[in-house]
This record gives C-alpha cells, structure tokens and sequence, in this order.
C-alpha cells in the first residue's frame, strides 16, 4: 500500500533499505542557501539522497518576470529524479527540518509530474533524531528509476488565474507568517504586504506542538471554516515562492478536501509588476 500525504517515523524505519523506497532530504534554509548540503553532509536518514531547492526544485528567477522559484522544467526534473532512484511503483518520502515547509514542494512537485506515490514524514527530521533512529554520513547510493513525466496543469494557475478567481469569489490563501502577509516585517522580498483579497493561513497552523500535522478531523474542521461553503478546487494556495504554499495544500488532502491548487509564482511573483495592487494589515 503505497502512502500519497504522509509517513510516520516508525514506517519509514522499517523500510530502510527497502528497494522500493526513495527518500530525499529536502532541508534548506532561505537566507543560507548552502546550509542544507552542509546539515545533510552531517548527518542523514540512511538512504536519504540530497536534493536542493534552488538547483533541483526551481527553474532560474528571471529577474523582473518570475518569482524566487519558478516550476523547474518538468522532464528536467523527472529525469534528476529517475537518475535518483525514483521509479514507477516506488514509494518515495520527503524530509526536511522545518515541519516540511521545504519538503512539500517535492512532495507536490511529484504529484504534478504523475507520481502519486509520494508522502512526507510526519515530524521531519527533529523527530527522526528525538526518538534516536538511525543517522549517516554515508552517501546514497543511486539506482537509476524510470518515472512518468505527465504534469497535469490543472493543478497550478498563473497570475491571470489568480486575477480571476478572486473576481469569482474562490479563496486565495497564504501560507506566510502573520507578520509577513501584513506587512509588518518582509526579510525576502523588496515589497512587503499581501494580494488583496488574500486570507492568511500560516502553514504552522496545520501542526501540533510536538512538529507533527493534526488529525485529518481537526485539519478538516479548520478549513471548512476557511472554505465558508466553497469546494476544494475553488481554493488557491499561495506564499512568498510557491514552497510552503504547498503545506496547506497537502493539509487539505490528510483532511480528506483534495483538488486545490497552487499559485507557484505567489508573491514574489505578484510583486514584479508595479500595476498589480498589495495590500497591507489584516485584510
């Protein structure tokens, strides 16, 4: 039984080694680049292959047009990940060490390239090392995969999309800190503030204290009264570059509403045409 949303510590523990399994470290930190190779250099899940956000995850910014990680080519990103390990019929697990908020953009990336079978372990890394489980500084060894590459556009909007929606009514959420969608402190981009008629939904808000997501009963609860009646496919997810925008995404499928979907330009994108209009405060 292969898992789409997330994996416990205790199952991946049991599949190290497994053939069928592919696990990718996916830490990364926005104001440090390198630290991600350097933390994985230090130690890892045994097995774990490295793989970065810039480099791997995101096509070049240009400058004036793009936002901070633009959607990587997709049969690019397929053939890194075939030569990775990933494979049809392979189980693949994503980590990271900040509650996922890195790792989910692999984890929707792999949807949108026709990969199902992918899930992100519950709790990260923190959790990995809290409970004593096996770490390396031993590289992965590669086996070369074959993976379908069928991105499914539905899946993403552009800035028209965007325009759009919000003329019908959908609901355009933000995955950014609260301080960050109102404006108060912008540590990343040259504009601070927020798309009018966005609502903020910090991706922390789908964790429990100890890292790990909520019950599927609890994370459903909260959206439902975010959505007001609206039905999954009317939300769009958002953030500063189209990363932890996906952690509300992949929140809404454990909670049992899938068929949302993702603005990968988000606000860093919005914000390269001064005629787009920002908002600031709550609102």
């Amino acid at each position: 039984m292969h898992s789409n949303t997330l994996v416990s510590t205790e199952e991946l523990a049991q599949h190290l080694g497994d053939p069928n399994w592919v696990v990718f470290d996916c830490r990364f930190t926005l104001t440090d680049p390198e630290g991600g190779r350097r933390v994985y250099a230090a130690g890892h899940i045994p097995g774990a292959r490295y793989i970065h956000l810039d480099d791997d995850l995101s096509a070049p910014v240009v400058p004036g047009k793009t936002g901070r990680h633009p959607l990587p080519d997709a049969q690019m990103l397929a053939q890194k990940l075939a030569e990775a390990g990933v494979g049809v019929n392979k189980q693949v697990v994503v980590y990271d060490d900040s509650y996922g908020a890195m790792a989910v953009r692999l984890w929707w990336l792999l949807r949108w390239l026709g990969h199902p079978a992918v899930a992100l372990l519950d709790g990260g890394y923190p959790k990995w090392t809290r409970e004593k489980r096996l770490v390396t500084q031993a590289e992965a060894e590669a086996h070369k995969g074959s993976i379908a590459c069928l991105p499914e556009r539905s899946q993403w909007v552009d800035v028209e999309q965007v325009q759009q929606a919000l003329a019908a009514g959908d609901l355009l959420l933000d995955a950014r800190p609260d301080r960050r969608f109102t404006g108060e402190y912008e540590p990343l981009d040259p504009v601070a503030g927020h798309i009018p008629g966005s609502i903020n939904w910090s991706f922390e808000e789908n964790l429990d204290i100890d890292g790990t997501f909520l019950p599927p009963e609890a994370l459903r609860e909260n959206f439902q009264a975010l959505l007001k009646g609206r039905a999954p496919h009317q939300v769009i997810h958002t953030c500063g570059s189209g990363v932890t925008a996906c952690h509300n995404l992949l929140a809404m499928e454990v909670a049992g509403l899938p068929g949302s979907r993702l603005y990968p330009g988000s606000w860093s994108e919005w914000i390269t045409d001064p005629a787009r209009p920002v908002a600031t405060g709550e609102e």
